[in-house]
């Protein structure tokens, strides 16, 4: 099956170049950020900027031993490697608590976040299956399989709680969408149900990102009412909750949407034209009902982050109190201005004047915005949209549908932690806790992200010896 080749060849440089750039980048912010004068050496290992020196030596020995693997590996022993992952995810929930979540295995200061590695196992897993379904011939049966590839490490890690890792979960969504795995399968067998009723198709599968943004419309607007009480002036001293208020909007909506569609169709398809309104109706309370219940079970901190980034608090009370976070957050990324302060000239996102907390970390972009300005800022973003775009150019040049899967996984993965992490910092995203790849301190998130781009190195190096 394969001709025999060298180690390195067919290895893309150009992305293997700007990993180690991000890489030489971050753990000189680091240094940066966290450097103490009496403890001036970068190497010192009792520093997290020694620490971040050692972690990225383990990454890319890890990654290089990834990278020695051969490719058919991954694909032989996906269902294995993501089992492993599971049962790590089920141990960690016994571990003691850290910052409020079973989420780190190990012991003292040493351990690995067992849900960073899941996302390479579920990655792998769902390049498998999906490398491997025939997109013509969907069932309920293939669905449920591609969605609980998803889901159960995504349950996994809400118990733990992990928002931040739990929203990244849900980026291969947008992978399956991509490999053209829909939910019509499932809507046809419901739909069907219905006597007098017979679909073929929905239009549901092709429609999927508008869908999205529908139900994110309705789960923020459900949000943004949740806490309100509405009073009926016809019913004086009645009031019903918030979310009521938006169903009721919905079924108004539902009946003009109705409306409109039996003016413009025949009296034949006036039924269907109804049968869909009561499904839309349903399905819309469906969510802003699950939404208003998930929000009220969520732990204090959390319900105060998404209300602050929805704007639902007050944000004078709020700067020193529950938005102290992304109040100094966005205070150091401006101080930087046009060119910045200068290297290890920071005065707010440091470790030293603690004006930003986690600016290590969750908030690895204060301190290089605050040093490098608008201008630095500029060149860190085209150096990830760049890496992410290479991804896709190696995903679309692979022969192997598995391959292909893999790489737009990892694209998705990395967009979603560019995209909040630095949202964080600049109020574009709510505080969930989300490191920045291969720039924030950390061992797990260092190796993890290592691991799955020298797999995705290896699996693309082989691409012409592989024809499926």
């Amino acid at each position: 099956m394969r001709q025999g080749k060298s180690l390195t060849g067919g290895v893309d440089w150009i992305l293997l170049a700007v990993i180690l750039v991000l890489m030489a980048m971050g753990i000189a912010t680091v240094y940066s950020t966290a450097y103490l004068p009496d403890h001036s050496n970068i190497f010192d290992f009792s520093q997290v900027y020694g620490k971040q020196i050692m972690w990225a030596g383990i990454s890319l020995f890890l990654g290089l031993l990834v990278f020695l693997i051969d490719s058919d590996i991954y694909r032989k022993f996906a269902l294995p490697i993501f089992l492993f992952s599971m049962a790590l995810l089920v141990i960690v929930l016994f571990m003691p608590a850290r910052n409020g979540a079973h989420s780190w295995l190990g012991i003292g200061s040493l351990g690995i976040q067992p849900g960073e590695f899941a996302k390479i196992a579920t990655a792998i897993l769902l390049a498998r299956y999906l490398g491997e379904l025939n997109q013509k011939q969907q069932t309920i049966k293939t669905v449920v399989i591609a969605n609980g590839i998803i889901l159960i490490p995504m349950v996994m890690i809400l118990l733990q709680p992990d928002a931040g890792t739990f929203v990244v979960f849900t980026s291969f969504l947008f992978v399956m969408y991509r490999e053209g795995v829909t939910y019509d399968p499932i809507i046809l067998k419901v739909v069907n149900l219905i006597p007098g009723i017979k679909f073929r198709q929905t239009w549901v599968g092709s429609h999927f990102i508008p869908i999205l943004f529908v139900v994110v419309f309705l789960s923020v607007t459900t949000l943004l009412f949740s806490n309100e009480i509405i009073e009926l002036s016809m019913f004086p001293g009645t009031e019903i909750p918030g979310y009521y208020g938006v169903l009721f909007f919905i079924f108004l909506l539902c009946i003009l949407v109705y409306v409109a569609l039996r003016l413009a169709i025949s009296k034949r398809d006036a039924k269907r034209a109804a049968i869909i309104a009561i499904i839309g109706f349903v399905l819309a309370g469906t969510i802003t009902k699950a939404v208003d219940s998930g929000f009220q079970k969520l732990a204090g901190h959390q319900k105060e982050r998404i209300e602050l980034f929805l704007g639902l608090t007050d944000n004078e009370q709020a700067k020193n109190g529950a938005d102290y976070n992304r109040n100094r957050a966005i205070a150091s990324v401006g101080s930087g201005g046009l060119f910045g302060k200068g290297y290890k000239n920071g005065t707010l996102a440091n470790v030293r004047s603690a004006h930003v907390p986690e600016s290590e970390t969750d908030f690895i972009f204060c301190p290089f915005a605050e040093e490098w300005g608008f201008a630095g800022t500029l060149v860190l973003v085209f150096l990830y949209l760049f890496m992410m775009l290479r991804i896709v150019i190696i995903a679309e040049r692979q022969r192997s549908k598995f391959n292909r899967v893999y790489a737009y996984s990892v694209a998705m993965i990395l967009f979603y932690h560019f995209a909040i992490n630095i949202g964080m910092s600049i109020e574009f995203a709510p505080v969930i806790g989300i490191p920045l790849p291969f720039f924030s301190y950390g061992g797990s998130s260092m190796m993890s992200f290592s691991m799955m781009m020298f797999i995705l190195l290896k699996l693309d190096s082989q691409r012409k010896d592989v024809l499926n």
